[in-house]
C-alpha cells in the first residue's frame, strides 16, 4: 500500500517510506565506486589518481541541480500542503526548466576551463592530460546529472521514492555493465570509465523527466509554466545549504588533494579518493533519509500539524544516531578489506588507505546528525539557519582543520580533519535545534 506524506508516522512507516530513497542513494553511491574499481584495478593507479582530481571539481557544476531539488521541493511540498495543487506544479514545472538552461550554460562554462582547474590542481604532464580527458567527456552529461539531483527530491515529494529506487538501480546497472564492456573488454582506459558514468546520468535523469512528461497518477507532473522569479529565489534560498554542502566538498576535496600531493603524492590522493567513495556510500544513508523525511516535514508544517512535526523531529535523531554507531563500526572493523577492494595489488598504499579509512571513519559518529538538521531546516523553509550549519560544517571548519592539522600530526592530521571539523559542527547543529525549538514548536 502506497504510504501517502499527508499521513502519521510511526518508526515502522517512517522507514518503509525513507528505505526506497536511502537505497536510492546508497545505490547511486556504490556505482559511482564502480569507475574507481575499473580504472584502479584495470587502467592503473596514476590514471586513477587524475580521475580522483577532477571529479570533484566537475561535481561542482551539479550542486545547482540538488539546490534547486532539495530547496523546490520543500516549496513544493509546502504548497501542496496547503492545497493549492495547480500552483505546486507551476512551480514544479518551472524549476526544472530553469535546471536544464542552468545546466546548458555550466556545461560551457566548464568545457572552456577544465584544462586551467587541472593546472591549477596541480596536475601535469600525462595527469594533466587523464584530467582534462575524463573532465572533458563528464561534462556532456552535466545537464542530465543536474536532472538526476533535482529528482531524486520531487519523485519523494510526488510518493513515487520506489520508482526513484528503480531509476537509481537502472541508472547503476547501465553504469556498472557500460564500465565492464568500455574499460575490461574493448580497453578505452579513462574515456570508457567517463562516458559509462554519463550513459548512466543520461538514464537518471531523462527517464523520470519522461515520467513527469506524461500523464501520472502522482500529485506532480510537469505542466505549462511561466517564469517566477519570486519561487525560484525561494527554491534557492531553500536549497542554498545543500547547494553549498555540495560546493564545499568539491572545494574541500580539491583542498584535500592539493595537501596530499604535498605531504604523500599522487598515493596520497587515490588513497584519498578510495576514502571518498567509502564514505559516498555511508554518507548516503544519512543523505537519503533526509532527502526522503524532508518532504514529510514540509507537509506537516504547511499544514500545522504540529504533533506530527514533534514525533518525526523525535524519531528522526533516534533513527539517525543508532545508524551512525552502527556504521562507525563497519568502517573501523572492515577498513582493510574496504581498502582492498581497490589497491590489493600494492600494500604500501593497502597500508596507507587502511589507516586513512580508521581514523576518517571516526566522524561517521556524528555527520549524520549534522547532514539531518541542516536538511531538517531546509524542510521548514528556513534557508538561512541550514546554511549555516552547512557553511559551518562543510567548508569554514574543514579548511581550518585541513590547513592546521597536518602542521602538528603530518599526514595523519589530514585523515583526522574531517573528525574535527564534524565535531565542531555538531555544537552548531545543537545551538540551532535549541534556538528554534519555540518557533517551530518540534521539541
Amino acid at each position: 500500500m502506497r504510504i501517502q506524506i499527508s499521513e502519521s508516522f510511526s518508526y515502522r512507516k517512517l522507514i518503509r517510506f525513507t528505505i526506497p530513497t536511502i537505497t536510492m542513494m546508497i545505490f547511486t553511491s556504490i556505482y559511482s565506486v564502480v569507475d574507481g574499481i575499473f580504472v584502479s584495478n584495470f587502467v592503473g593507479s596514476a590514471p586513477f589518481a587524475a580521475l580522483n582530481l577532477i571529479f570533484p571539481a566537475v561535481m561542482m557544476l551539479g550542486a545547482v541541480g540538488f539546490m534547486i531539488g532539495t530547496g523546490g521541493s520543500a516549496l513544493v511540498a509546502k504548497t501542496l500542503g496547503e492545497g493549492k495543487s495547480d500552483q505546486a506544479n507551476r512551480y514544479f514545472s518551472m524549476l526544472i526548466l530553469c535546471v536544464v538552461i542552468s545546466g546548458l550554460a555550466l556545461t560551457v562554462l566548464g568545457l572552456l576551463t577544465v584544462r586551467r582547474v587541472a593546472m591549477l590542481l596541480g596536475a601535469t604532464g600525462t595527469m594533466l592530460e587523464d584530467c582534462v580527458l575524463y573532465g572533458g567527456i563528464l561534462l556532456f552529461g552535466n545537464v542530465a546529472f543536474m536532472l538526476q539531483n533535482s529528482f531524486q527530491s520531487f519523485l519523494v515529494v510526488a510518493e513515487r521514492p520506489q520508482l526513484g529506487l528503480g531509476i537509481s538501480i537502472l541508472a547503476g546497472v547501465t553504469n556498472m555493465v557500460s564500465d565492464f564492456l568500455l574499460i575490461y573488454v574493448f580497453r578505452l582506459g579513462l574515456a570508457g570509465a567517463a562516458w559509462a558514468t554519463v550513459l548512466s546520468q543520461v538514464v537518471g535523469g531523462i527517464v523520470p523527466l519522461i515520467f513527469f512528461l506524461c500523464k501520472n497518477s502522482t500529485p506532480l507532473r510537469l505542466v505549462q509554466c511561466r517564469f517566477d522569479g519570486r519561487a525560484l529565489w525561494k527554491s534557492c534560498m531553500n536549497g542554498s545549504s545543500e547547494m553549498l554542502t555540495n560546493l564545499s566538498m568539491s572545494l574541500v576535496n580539491m583542498l584535500y588533494n592539493m595537501q596530499l600531493m604535498k605531504y604523500a603524492g599522487s598515493d596520497g590522493v587515490a588513497a584519498y579518493g578510495i576514502i571518498m567513495y567509502i564514505s559516498f556510500v555511508f554518507v548516503a544513508t544519512f543523505l537519503g533519509y533526509s532527502i526522503g523525511v524532508s518532504p514529510i516535514v514540509s507537509y506537516h508544517y504547511g499544514a500545522g500539524h504540529k504533533g506530527e512535526l514533534k514525533s518525526l523531529f523525535q524519531k528522526s535523531l533516534v533513527l539517525v544516531i543508532v545508524s551512525s554507531v552502527v556504521l562507525t563500526g563497519v568502517a573501523e572493523g572492515l577498513s582493510g578489506v574496504l581498502a582492498g577492494i581497490f589497491v590489493s595489488y600494492d600494500k604500501e598504499l593497502l597500508a596507507m588507505t587502511t589507516t586513512a579509512i580508521r581514523l576518517y571513519g571516526i566522524s561517521f559518529l556524528v555527520n549524520g546528525i549534522n547532514i539531518f538538521g541542516s536538511a531538517f531546516f531546509t524542510a521548514l523553509n528556513n534557508g538561512a539557519v541550514s546554511a549555516l550549519i552547512s557553511f559551518l560544517r562543510t567548508l569554514l571548519f574543514q579548511v581550518a582543520t585541513i590547513l592546521i592539522m597536518p602542521l602538528i600530526w603530518g599526514l595523519n592530521g589530514i585523515w583526522l580533519a574531517i573528525v574535527a571539523a564534524e565535531f565542531l559542527a555538531l555544537v552548531v547543529t545543537a545551538v540551532c535545534f535549541a534556538v528554534n525549538r519555540k518557533k517551530y514548536q518540534y521539541i
